[in-house]
């Protein structure tokens, strides 16, 4: 068997900083110390394998010395308790709109996955057609840059990004459009309503649009261009 070292790009401050909030976790639901067969800060790495270096759990259960459904629980514990530490939308938005930004930006994407056992369901829901690929759909909020604030919950892959954020984002956005920050959003959101400026579609017909109309649409579709950059980021990071 051949053996190598390994290295993780993140700080040993920010598993540190995991570590305080596993151990916190666990005080909070009683759990003995020694009854663990990791620490809270080798369960902190363990999250941060997966999530960086996209390590599969079966790796991580090997390398660790614990079982598969036991590396599994470690780590949905973990990513829950971080998942928890993230600000809801309107705490997001009121923040956004104290800071005094112009826009907020928001977009949808799909979280692929190997196929999802659905009982109950006579179709695929997770399927997406457009992707062509499994998966779950969140939608991203991001600031003006394309720095990403908020991740809403998933929705099955064969959700359209306006039903999607009618039930999760636009609730809360709708507040930050009448104090004067609207959100930029494209095509797919078209009829999402006040304050989510979309593009404007060409008509029907061979008929184009006028050159002002042109322009909003090149200057919409530039500014977005940062939320995609968000996105990859954040799927990447």
């Amino acid at each position: 068997m051949l053996f190598y070292r390994a290295s993780l790009d993140v700080s040993r401050d920010l598993a540190q900083a995991i570590a305080r909030l596993l151990s916190a976790h666990q005080a909070r639901i009683g759990t003995r110390r020694g009854r663990r067969v990791l620490g809270c800060f080798a369960q902190a790495v363990l999250l941060l394998r997966f999530m960086r270096h996209r390590a599969a759990v079966a790796d991580l259960a090997r390398d660790n010395a614990v079982s598969l459904k036991t590396a599994y629980r470690y780590l949905h514990e973990a990513l829950d308790v971080l998942a928890a530490q993230a600000p809801e939308l309107p705490e997001v938005v009121t923040a956004a709109v104290e800071r005094g930004v112009e826009h907020l930006l928001l977009d949808g994407t799909l979280i692929p996955t190997d196929r999802v056992h659905d009982p109950g369901s006579r179709r695929d829901r997770w399927y997406s057609g457009k992707h062509r690929h499994h998966g779950g759909l969140v939608q991203v909020v991001t600031d003006a840059d394309g720095r990403p604030l908020w991740v809403s919950p998933v929705e099955p892959g064969c959700t359209h990004d306006l039903t999607a954020a009618r039930i999760h984002a636009l609730p809360a956005l709708y507040p930050a459009a009448r104090e004067g920050v609207p959100t930029l959003a494209d095509r797919a959101y078209i009829g999402a309503g006040a304050g989510i400026r979309v593009p404007v579609r060409r008509p029907r017909g061979g008929q184009v649009l006028d050159a002002s109309t042109r322009g909003w649409n090149s200057y919409l579709n530039a500014e977005r261009a940062f939320v995609e950059h968000g996105i990859a980021h954040l799927k990447t990071r």
